[in-house]
């Protein structure tokens, strides 16, 4: 079956989903990551910044990070480390704007913009002689990635994927960010967003009239900022357009989906259903785990962080649930 009830079994200590989600960006220890940063010019006259480790003969695996996210996020250097030691050649990819410099356009980066993805690997890694073997997307990259991998079907030019805690729609997301304990979350990338859109906007004339200090909520934002920097008619069209759920039963390669029935990010009807995936999607979904946690262990001091494991085994070919 396409879904399976997943192997995860959180922490005894951690058993909540804002525990969960919280519990690794506060607690869990940051590593450092030696690495080669490459920018990457594009077509369109912007950059993509880059950073590679792992041994240059290695499969090639890109990682893609969720909202305002980074080399710093609590997964990102982590399962990096745990890739590059299992011999792959690891390109963690900063969308536009996220690697500590604003980009050079108007334009962003979206939950649905799968262009620079498609850009690196038909046309960049190719031209160096390089097949892309795999790519693992958290949340927001993880909508990218198979939304990608939706569009390109039996054309997407990888092995496999992965994808954690993504936000299947993003109509969803959105309404669910605004209600209860999970407004927190969208306060901190509410905050997140408006200095990002104040540091490019103080290097170049902003297209739009908008104070992004007096939009309250995701939906506002994106209705205010990301559709019309986009070409989306307004929220309501970027979130169709964008959701990635619609996208699922097009996937002609082997994906494994990693998912949270009480991720405070979304609902759980969120989350496709059986009929939806074709069979080379495997969805493990978990009764806990929150928004990109999956914490097991038996002490604080003793954490695991299984998505991570996970995914390494899936990328080696492990098909069966651990």
């Amino acid at each position: 079956m396409p879904i399976v009830e997943s192997a995860f079994r959180p922490a005894w200590w951690l058993r909540g989903p804002h525990a969960q989600t919280l519990w690794p960006t506060f607690f869990r220890r940051r590593v450092d990551l030696p690495g080669e940063r490459e920018r990457l010019e594009l077509p369109d006259g912007d950059f993509l910044d880059l950073v590679w480790t792992g041994p240059e003969a290695g499969p090639v695996v890109l990682v893609l990070h969720g909202l305002e996210g980074s080399l710093e996020s609590h997964y990102a250097a982590h399962l990096i480390a745990l890739l590059s030691r299992r011999g792959y050649r690891v390109g963690f990819v900063f969308f536009r704007g996220c690697s500590g410099e604003p980009n050079r356009l108007p334009r962003s980066y979206h939950s649905g913009d799968t262009g620079d993805l498609d850009h690196l690997a038909r046309v960049v890694l190719p031209a160096r002689g390089l097949n892309l073997h795999a790519a693992v997307g958290y949340s927001l990259g993880g909508n990218v990635l198979l939304k990608w991998l939706g569009e390109r079907g039996d054309d997407a030019p990888l092995e496999r994927a992965a994808a954690v805690s993504v936000p299947f729609v993003l109509a969803d997301a959105a309404r669910r960010l605004d209600e209860g304990f999970s407004r927190v979350y969208q306060r901190h990338l509410m905050g997140r967003l408006r200095a990002s859109f104040r540091r490019k906007f103080a290097r170049m004339p902003c297209p739009l009239d908008v104070r992004v200090e007096e939009l309250e909520g995701f939906r506002a934002f994106d209705d205010a900022v990301t559709a019309p920097l986009h070409g989306f008619a307004g929220a309501d069209d970027y979130y169709r357009q964008s959701s990635s759920r619609q996208y699922l039963p097009r996937i002609r390669r082997p994906t494994l989906i990693l998912h949270s029935r009480d991720d405070p990010f979304m609902y759980p009807r969120s989350a496709p259903r059986a009929d939806e995936l074709p069979d080379c999607v495997r969805l493990e979904l978990s009764g806990r785990g929150g928004h990109v946690g999956f914490v097991s262990g038996p002490w604080p001091w003793r954490a695991q962080y299984w998505a991570q494991r996970r995914i390494g085994e899936w990328l080696d070919g492990a098909q069966e649930s651990r």
